[in-house]
């Protein structure tokens, strides 16, 4: 009888898996900050990590939209590539961060997965022309100053569908701060 239901629980997640989207185990236990069951779930069945949900969000897009920080750190140290799984729109956790101008995890996002910044969505958009059409001044403040000590200023270049760059997006937001700072770094 063990046996079987060990079997059993292994078909469990092999069905789970071949779903396309899915509210899988991982994005329970990401949502809710279980971070425990959701490193255990992660080491069982670590595709269930690049899963979208019905509503196109990863386990790391959940665990951050709920502010669960132990469970993204603990998440991104399992796999830093979760930060660039493409949810709805092709919005990353990334993305996300930006978007809801959580700088801090933007910081370490940007340690543990430099290439997360050269990622866009749907509409061509980076996570720093996001955060500056939302007006998140700290998070466009880490990105261009992280841009700045890498050299990465050719993504300031860098159009979205509309064809705006983050310069065109600052000044038509009327954010001089942002402006200031693209200025300052294509002169370097």
């Amino acid at each position: 009888m063990h046996w079987a239901s060990k079997r059993d629980f292994g078909s469990i997640f092999e069905t789970t898996d071949n779903i396309p989207f899915v509210d899988t185990p991982l994005h329970i236990a990401a949502a809710a900050g279980s971070t425990d069951f959701a490193l255990e779930m992660m080491n069982l069945k670590p595709s269930f990590g690049r899963k979208l949900n019905a509503d196109g969000l990863s386990p790391l897009h959940l665990a951050l939209r709920n502010r669960h920080f132990e469970t993204v750190r603990q998440l991104i140290s399992f796999d830093k590539e979760l930060i660039r799984v493409k949810g709805r729109q092709s919005y990353t956790a990334f993305h996300y961060a930006a978007l809801r101008n959580e700088f801090d995890c933007l910081a370490e996002f940007l340690c543990a997965c430099p290439a997360a910044i050269e990622d866009r969505t749907i509409r061509g958009e980076t996570a720093l022309q996001i955060a500056v059409k939302r007006s998140n001044s700290e998070t466009s403040e880490v990105l261009l100053g992280w841009m700045r000590r890498t050299h990465r200023r050719k993504i300031l270049n860098w159009t979205d569908n509309e064809g705006n760059t983050v310069l065109h997006i600052a000044v038509f937001t009327l954010q001089p701060q942002a402006c200031y700072l693209s200025i300052l770094l294509f002169s370097y």
